[in-house]
């Protein structure tokens, strides 16, 4: 007779203490320590273990990178994911982007990364545009584990459509959004929830992002977006946009619906272009220039609440050694900020706690850079 019939009460108490300890191990060796045995395996694939490890696995520690070709696209040059940590990349960006044990497929060349949460990354699947009109489907990866979720229902869009991904921790699912523009102005979302079998329409969206590119960024719950009210979104005129056109829109992924979010108050005038959004741990931050000299950072610190937008910080170009204000990534809780410098390949790393500028060259090989909070996990959803 085995342990566990003479004395369950002790086979549960190590099964608890198994759990416990192994809650705190790194995803990629549990991937391996699921072969011990059987219940290891069984204890590892547990649901609630799931999740129990992904509440207590470290969080803004690693960064997911999607890597482009030149246009027109190589053959042999494929859309892939490139994972590290977010120490080594401020600490090597060059090498770290380049070695090939940080390189992930995305299997074909017509998949795009929309988002990441929770160790899944959501992909789009383009179809091919005709009088831009393209068919486009959804599903989630987990790089680390192999698994792909089934595609989404087929969703039919124009190219003026811009996505987000993010969970609904209230119904445990994973949802992706398009926000879609037609040529009256008008914003629609389709939203879908992952394991559904139909996407649900929201009626006028109040704006659209400032270009097609720029995901939703989450944050807890909420898909958000810098844009235009409409119908300015789309085509427009920079000089001729006003400070009262530009709207901050969070969507929250368990209601299904949208709100408004202030901009600082300390913004009285438009930026000489336009700024961006950011996110990094629970913070939500805009970033923008002022009157084409300087950078500015907000942070708004306790998410939701308007009046806790602050100032990080005011910086002369000059003294960053860049011209214009592009391609914004945020780290370590908003203390280092990386811009692309003053020419095409040069890449600018500031780190406001010691004032110091750091500037290297990391796309020489013509590549896109696009990135992404990403942490590693066990999720495979149903």
């Amino acid at each position: 007779m085995d342990m566990a019939a003479q004395h369950p009460t002790a086979a549960l108490l190590l099964c608890e203490v198994v759990m416990e300890i192994l809650s705190w191990v790194p995803a990629k060796p549990l991937t391996r320590l699921k072969l011990v045995c059987k219940s290891w395996n069984s204890i590892i694939s547990h649901p609630h273990f799931v999740k129990l490890h992904l509440h207590r696995s470290p969080k803004n520690a690693i960064l997911l990178f999607t890597r482009t070709p030149p246009f027109p696209r190589d053959e042999e040059k494929k859309w892939g994911l490139v994972l590290s940590s977010v120490e080594s990349f401020i600490q090597n960006p060059s090498s770290t982007l380049d070695a090939q044990e940080n390189r992930r497929s995305l299997h074909v060349e017509e998949d795009c990364v929309v988002g990441s949460c929770n160790g899944l990354v959501c992909v789009a699947i383009l179809g091919h545009p005709i009088n831009d009109i393209i068919d486009i489907w959804f599903h989630l990866l987990n790089p680390l584990t192999g698994f792909i979720s089934e595609n989404s229902p087929c969703l039919r869009v124009n190219v003026h459509t811009a996505f987000g991904f993010g969970y609904d921790e209230s119904s445990d699912s994973y949802k992706v959004l398009t926000l879609i523009r037609d040529s009256s102005g008008t914003v629609t979302a389709q939203v879908y929830s992952f394991g559904g079998s139909s996407w649900k329409t929201i009626n006028s969206f109040p704006a659209f992002p400032f270009c097609v590119e720029d995901n939703g960024h989450f944050i807890r719950g909420t898909l958000n977006w810098l844009g235009l009210r409409n119908p300015h979104g789309g085509h427009y005129d920079w000089a001729a946009v006003t400070l009262d056109m530009l709207m901050i829109v969070s969507f929250d992924l368990k209601s299904d619906t949208h709100k408004q979010i202030l901009l600082p108050k300390g913004i009285d005038e438009i930026p000489g272009e336009e700024p961006t959004l950011g996110v990094w741990g629970n913070s939500l931050y805009l970033l923008h220039d002022y009157k084409k000299t300087h950078f500015i950072a907000w942070q708004m610190k306790e998410f939701g609440d308007e009046n806790s937008w602050t100032q990080l910080l005011k910086i002369s170009f000059q003294n960053l050694g860049v011209e214009r204000l592009l391609s914004v990534f945020i780290f370590e809780n908003g203390n280092i900020f990386m811009l692309r410098g003053r020419h095409r390949f040069e890449e600018v790393f500031y780190d406001r706690r010691d004032n110091s500028v750091k500037r290297i060259n990391i796309l020489a090989d013509n590549s896109y850079l696009i990135a992404f909070d990403y942490v590693e996990s066990l999720v495979q959803p149903c």
